[in-house]
């Protein structure tokens, strides 16, 4: 059995309760707190029968490795989850999904940027999220915090061979789709109803040079500014929306 981990703030903890109340072992919380948000929190999770314990505030910091716990923090096993992009593809053809939309982040080691790209993909109806091991952020608290509960939701899977990970997708009809400044087609051009995995490097570098080459298509993100570049998590939801958008979502 995996060893329990720490979620902290509303949003992370509160999605727990939600999917997987039986998944926490307990919740800390700061008895000073007595605004609405905190009285909801604990009038759920009593009805939940959770186990709580008043913690001060620096108890709290401890526990959660930061100061951003909003007076919140729990104790929860790790919950059943896909083991591979394999078994997460094959389920979806299973249920009938024809058209996956994957998001793909290379060089994007940032556990902050990451939270708000599980966040973003959650919101747009990504079905995962793929990274390489070597190069990339894994799920840590901080993570869970930013992502708001979308680090619960959405799976996460990081490959030991990017490129290779991406041929497999290609090999069961998913168009690869990376985007770069350079690109002649802008992202609004491309048709992204049909199976897809969006592609995004970290801002600045970009995608690696193999990566690139992988890819089926590149499009960039028209930019009508000063700015160069965007960061990850924006040009995630950018990328995402519109693909959404053209599916008639």
């Amino acid at each position: 059995m995996s060893s329990p981990k720490v979620l902290f703030g509303f949003h992370a903890v509160g999605v727990r309760l939600k999917t997987a109340p039986q998944s926490i072992i307990e919740v800390y919380y700061e008895p000073t707190r007595r605004d609405a948000r905190m009285r909801e929190f604990l009038s759920r999770a009593k009805e939940a029968g959770l186990r709580l314990i008043e913690a001060d505030g620096l108890r709290l910091a401890k526990l959660a490795g930061s100061h951003g716990h909003q007076g919140v923090v729990a104790r929860v096993e790790a919950v059943a989850q896909l083991h591979s992009l394999d078994e997460l593809l094959d389920q979806l053809e299973a249920d009938g999904v024809t058209k996956p939309l994957l998001l793909v982040l290379d060089g994007v080691t940032d556990p902050h940027n990451l939270g708000a790209c599980l966040r973003v993909a959650d919101g747009a109806g990504a079905h995962a999220i793929i990274a390489p091991k070597d190069h990339a952020a894994g799920i840590n608290a901080t993570v869970a915090k930013v992502a708001s509960g979308a680090a619960e939701t959405v799976p996460y899977f990081m490959v030991t061979n990017l490129a290779r990970t991406l041929g497999e997708l290609k090999e069961r009809g998913i168009w690869v789709i990376g985007t770069a400044g350079e690109a002649e087609q802008t992202l609004y051009q491309a048709d992204l109803k049909g199976p897809t995995a969006l592609v995004l490097g970290a801002e600045g570098p970009g995608m690696r040079q193999l990566t690139r080459k992988t890819c089926d298509l590149l499009v960039r993100i028209p930019m009508s500014g000063a700015v160069e570049s965007l960061n990850v998590s924006v040009a995630s939801g950018i990328c995402l929306y519109e693909a959404r958008r053209q599916r008639g979502a």
